[in-house]
C-alpha cells in the first residue's frame, strides 16, 4: 500500500483521559516537525486546553468541530482547501464511535497513519463496564495505548489483556504520577510455567492466551494442556486444526474465538464443534493466518472432553 501523501493521526480516549496532555508534549516535539501545516482538528473540549499562539510556532492550525453531524466528508474538503496541510491530527470525542471517523472517505491524499489511544486508569473499570464497546472501536487497531494515572498496579494485567485481545499489536504502555511504570508483571501468572505439562485452567484460558503472545520466549518447547472447541476452517490441510475458545471482547454480541493452530494426525478424525483436551508442545514459526510469526502447537494427546459454556472474559 501506498504511504498517504498527508498522514492522519487518530487520537483516541474518553474525556479527560489525557488525550490533549500527549498531543501537546507530542506536537512541541523536535521529532514531530515538519515543513508544512499541521491541521490538528479537535472533537471536543476537555479540561485542558491549547494555546493557540504557541501552537502557531509549531506550525499548528486549530479548528474544532462541536458536533458529529458537523464532522462530514465535505468539511474536511473544504479544511484541505484551505489550509493544504501536511499532516492531520485529530483529538476524536470519546463518545463518538470511531468507526464512523473510520468510515468517512478522507480528501484525497490522506490516510490515517496512526492510531493512538489513551486511558485514565482511575476510571477505565467504570468506563469498560458501561461503555466497553466504545472502548473496543478506540483500541482495536491502535499501535499504542497509555494507561496514565496508575495508582494501583494490582489491576493493570487484566487491563493490558483486555486491550491485548482486541489489537494484539498494541504497545501497552502504563504510567503514575512520576512517569512510565516498569517491570510491573514479571511471571506472573497463575500457573506453573516450570511444570512437565502446564495445566490452563479454564478461567486461566484468557491469561494464557495473551501470555503467550506476548511472551514466546516463555512457552517455547514447553508442553500445555487445556480443554477448547474444535474449530476447522476450510483452508486449513486435514492434519492441522484450531483449539479454542470464545472470549467477549465487547459484548454478549460481539465475542471472538481465541485459539492457536494445532497439528495432529489425529486431526481429520476430529468434529468442528466438539470439544476436546488437548496436550501439546508449543514451538514457534511463520503462518499467513498470524500474519506473521505465532504460536504452533504439536498435539502429543487428545481426548474428549466436557463443553465449557462461559465465555473467556479478561477482566
Amino acid at each position: 500500500m501506498n504511504e498517504p501523501d498527508v498522514m492522519v493521526y487518530l487520537m483516541t480516549g474518553f474525556l479527560d483521559s489525557g488525550k490533549t496532555q500527549f498531543l501537546k508534549f507530542t506536537l512541541m516535539q523536535e521529532y514531530f516537525q515538519i515543513e508544512g501545516t499541521t491541521l490538528l482538528i479537535l472533537c471536543e473540549e476537555g479540561e485542558e486546553e491549547y494555546n493557540p499562539q504557541e501552537m502557531e510556532q509549531y506550525g499548528v492550525k486549530i479548528v474544532t468541530v462541536e458536533n458529529q453531524e458537523d464532522l462530514t466528508e465535505e468539511w474536511l474538503k473544504e479544511l484541505d482547501d484551505k489550509y493544504s496541510p501536511e499532516r492531520v491530527v485529530v483529538e476524536y470525542n470519546g463518545m463518538w464511535k470511531v468507526s464512523d471517523f473510520e468510515a468517512l472517505k478522507l480528501p484525497q491524499g490522506w490516510g490515517i497513519e496512526q492510531k493512538l489511544t489513551t486511558v485514565d486508569a482511575s476510571t477505565f473499570q467504570m468506563y469498560l463496564t458501561n461503555l466497553k464497546p466504545l472502548f473496543v472501536e478506540m483500541v482495536r487497531g491502535s499501535e499504542m495505548v497509555v494507561f496514565n494515572r496508575c495508582e494501583d498496579i494490582k489491576p493493570l494485567g487484566g487491563y493490558r489483556r483486555s486491550v491485548k485481545v482486541v489489537s494484539p499489536q498494541a504497545e501497552v504502555i502504563f504510567e503514575d504520577e512520576n512517569g512510565e511504570v516498569e517491570d510491573i508483571f514479571g511471571d506472573d501468572v497463575p500457573y506453573d510455567l516450570d511444570a512437565p505439562v502446564i495445566e490452563i485452567r479454564r478461567e486461566d484460558y484468557g491469561i494464557w492466551y495473551v501470555d503467550v503472545m506476548e511472551n514466546p520466549d516463555r512457552y517455547k518447547g514447553k508442553v500445555v494442556e487445556f480443554t477448547a472447541k474444535v474449530m476447522k476452517p476450510r483452508s486449513f490441510p486435514s492434519k492441522v486444526f484450531l483449539p479454542g475458545r470464545m472470549a467477549m471482547t465487547c459484548c454478549a454480541d460481539d465475542t471472538t474465538f481465541l485459539g492457536y493452530i494445532c497439528k495432529s494426525a489425529y486431526a481429520p478424525k476430529l468434529k468442528a464443534g466438539q470439544w476436546v483436551k488437548v496436550r501439546a508442545k508449543i514451538n514457534f514459526g511463520h503462518v499467513s493466518v498470524y500474519r506473521g510469526t505465532g504460536p504452533i502447537l504439536e498435539a502429543e494427546y487428545i481426548e474428549s472432553a466436557e463443553p465449557i459454556e462461559e465465555l473467556v472474559y479478561f477482566n
